[in-house]
């Protein structure tokens, strides 16, 4: 199996092969310009000390201070957090924010550790990279399994260690250290605002029966979002299982069983199905908002969806990108789709750099421009191409980084 930065190298170059970039600007741009690999020692709770694996990535900083999450995951390598570095330099590029691109990552199952075991944990990260972090160098968020208050144990630590109380060297803190309105449902309320500007144009219906893989934060809020607008959600997985419903599921009432017993599974007049299944569902958009590589080579004949709407990071595989693409089958890629998070992050790291406050509805009112700006161009560009909207997305990015790196 192809490693997720082998993965974001083979989508460079089906880009290039529609627009083809000069040979010395890709090398370039394909080679991170910083990893960094860190060891992190924590005293357990039992008196012993612990060393944890962490990462950070600073892939390119061209257009602006490396911008990208720190995830908290057992399976977390340098490789992974590679490719989303890679990913995030195109995605700030997609959207238009002045940042670059970077991600960091802690190889550890943070279920397993106590709070005050994850508060050493998260200090502890930087306190290694305090140097190589900062409001103009490199500005990290929540990812995968962390949150608000991991953030704000972040900034903490950063302050202690450099006097900066600006807040503006992590984003995602809580609202009262600093954070922004909005964060919290940013990721999936920019992906909803990019739906809308596509829906018409993809042949989608007004009223659009859809399917969820994933219930973390981009799943759950999706889910809510698109029942809100009136859309019928027929099928939620976590990751323990999935559920489905063919006449819609009650989205809110999914929360709360999810909230009381911790899985999706068992919930009333739902039937359990699984994963593979659930990819398989005929529907009109299938969100998979999980983790990487959901859709292969090995189950993309399965897909029945009319749209593919990519709210995880790289959950399509090239091969499967090629197969959708030849049945007709429109990807709204990452890039795009999931830059509602960072769109946001970056208006909170411009609230604390000017010292200002935005409310829920500026906020969201910037983002709505800027995801329905980015997403109807990339639509043209990938008219105009003869193209799939992945490869329209990476080219507008590369350009946008090309020009900044002259």
């Amino acid at each position: 199996m192809p490693t997720p930065f082998e993965h974001a190298l083979a989508q460079l170059q089906r880009a290039n092969a529609v627009h083809p970039f000069s040979e010395d600007f890709l090398k370039i741009f394909a080679s991170p310009d910083r990893k960094i690999e860190i060891s992190i020692p924590v005293q357990m709770d039992d008196g012993q000390t612990k060393i944890f694996e962490g990462y950070r990535v600073q892939h390119n900083n061209a257009r602006g201070p490396y911008k990208g999450g720190i995830r908290f995951h057992q399976d977390t390598d340098i490789e992974e957090v590679k490719a989303l570095a890679l990913w995030m330099a195109l995605k700030c590029a997609v959207v238009n924010i002045p940042m670059g691109g970077g991600k960091g990552g802690v190889t550890v199952n943070p279920k397993e550790l106590s709070e005050s075991e994850l508060e050493q944990l998260s200090r502890g990260f930087v306190k290694r990279l305090a140097d190589v972090l900062g409001p103009q160098k490199d500005v990290p968020a929540p990812d995968v399994n962390t949150n608000p208050t991991i953030m704000a144990w972040m900034a903490d630590e950063y302050a202690k260690i450099t006097g900066d109380t600006t807040g503006a060297v992590i984003t995602g803190k809580p609202l009262d250290a600093g954070g922004s309105e909005g964060r919290g449902t940013a990721t999936a309320q920019g992906g909803f605002y990019a739906f809308n500007a596509l829906q018409e144009k993809l042949g989608l219906p007004e009223k659009c029966r859809v399917v969820i893989q994933g219930f973390g934060n981009a799943g759950q809020n999706a889910a809510e979002i698109w029942s809100q607008a009136g859309h019928t959600i027929i099928a939620l997985a976590d990751s323990r299982g999935a559920i489905y419903k063919a006449d819609g599921l009650e989205v809110e009432a999914v929360v709360h069983h999810k909230q009381a017993t911790g899985a999706l599974a068992g919930f009333p007049g739902a039937q359990e199905i699984s994963q593979e299944e659930l990819l398989s569902l005929t529907c009109d958009v299938l969100i998979p908002a999980a983790l990487e590589n959901q859709i292969r080579q090995d189950n993309v004949d399965q897909i029945k969806a009319k749209v593919v709407f990519e709210l995880a990071n790289g959950p399509t595989t090239p091969e499967a990108d090629d197969v959708l693409f030849g049945k007709g089958v429109p990807v709204v890629p990452d890039i795009l789709a999931n830059a509602g998070g960072v769109t946001v992050s970056t208006f909170e790291w411009e609230q604390n750099v000017k010292g200002e406050h935005w409310t829920v509805e500026e906020v969201f009112e910037k983002l709505q421009r800027m995801m329905e700006l980015e997403a109807s161009m990339i639509f043209g560009k990938a008219e105009e191409l003869k193209t799939d909207l992945r490869r329209a997305a990476f080219i507008v990015a590369l350009e946008r980084i090309q020009e900044a790196m002259k």
